[in-house]
């Protein structure tokens, strides 16, 4: 081939390359503006809510972008899940649903790893508070679920169905996270008061799956959101968790789909259809009112 014809359609490729690009990333940034006007602005904080006394710092998407943090790679992109303790037929349903939640919810492949006993907790980790047993979060991460994470593991979240606290000076913690080893375990106990019946199952379960995302969502490197209501707001009590969406805000979206690269619109509509499966009304009506905005 003459050199000077292959130069010029070496630029004629790399002009088409760019093209290709930048209207993909016009169209993503497009998504992310248009579902911003269904975020919903933070109240300031009552007395007795996460923000009120944490003077923590709004993480921006450029921030995230510079911060070191753990995403796919070949061989490693799966999301495991290891249950821990005595799980009945309705908890055991929930840890198999939130599995299914989080394979939508990050677009990743989700296992779940056979249950481990609660004997592995050791006694010196374990406290009584208010009549009721806790186990130490800490070292469930690092003395548990890092020495058994698998090699393909891009993540992996401890269920307990044990009541959790992170030391002694706290009350109790719904989750804990590592930012950096990618491991998180959640306690299932608060969201049923440690009895899941058929009539709170549906109430629990999305609880957990709230709880479940946001820790996974810190081993992504996403700091508590203090953009919108959002499942990355932090949370000291139940009702501040009910009172925060599923739906991550539109700025956490842009953070986790720069690192996972998914399809917005595939992922949206999978969303949809779990929530509408599993009876999550309002999840439901938010996933649909987004994706009017992106049609």
């Amino acid at each position: 081939m003459i050199r000077g014809r292959f130069n010029f359609i070496s630029k004629i490729f790399y002009f088409l390359a760019f093209i290709f690009l930048f209207s993909c990333q016009k169209k993503e940034k497009n998504y992310f503006e248009a579902i911003a006007s269904n975020d919903v602005k933070l109240s300031d904080p009552e007395p007795h809510e996460w923000r009120y006394n944490r003077n923590e710092k709004f993480q921006t998407f450029e921030g995230f972008q510079k911060s070191k943090k753990i995403h796919p790679e070949i061989g490693k992109n799966t999301i495991y899940l290891q249950p821990i303790g005595e799980f009945n037929i309705l908890q055991k349903k929930q840890v198999e649903l939130a599995g299914n939640y989080f394979k939508i919810y990050f677009q990743l492949e989700t296992k779940i790893l056979p249950a481990l006993p609660n004997t592995i907790f050791p006694k010196d980790i374990r406290r009584i508070k208010d009549e009721n047993e806790q186990i130490l979060a800490g070292y469930v991460l690092d003395s548990i679920l890092i020495k058994r994470k698998p090699k393909d593991a891009l993540v992996l979240m401890g269920i307990t169905e044990k009541d959790l606290f992170p030391r002694s000076d706290w009350n109790y913690i719904f989750g804990l996270a590592s930012y950096k080893i990618g491991v998180g375990v959640t306690s299932m106990y608060r969201f049923s008061n440690g009895n899941v019946t058929k009539a709170n199952f549906n109430r629990s379960l999305e609880r957990l799956l709230k709880v479940g995302s946001h820790e996974i969502g810190h081993m992504f490197g996403i700091s508590h959101c203090l953009n919108a209501n959002c499942v990355m707001n932090g949370s000291n009590h139940l009702s501040e968790t009910d009172y925060h969406f599923a739906r991550a805000c539109s700025l956490c979206q842009q953070k986790l789909n720069s690192s996972l690269h998914y399809d917005n619109k595939k992922r949206l509509n999978e969303l949809k259809n779990f929530f509408e499966k599993h009876h999550l009304n309002s999840e439901v009506t938010r996933a649909e009112e987004d994706l009017k905005l992106i049609k």
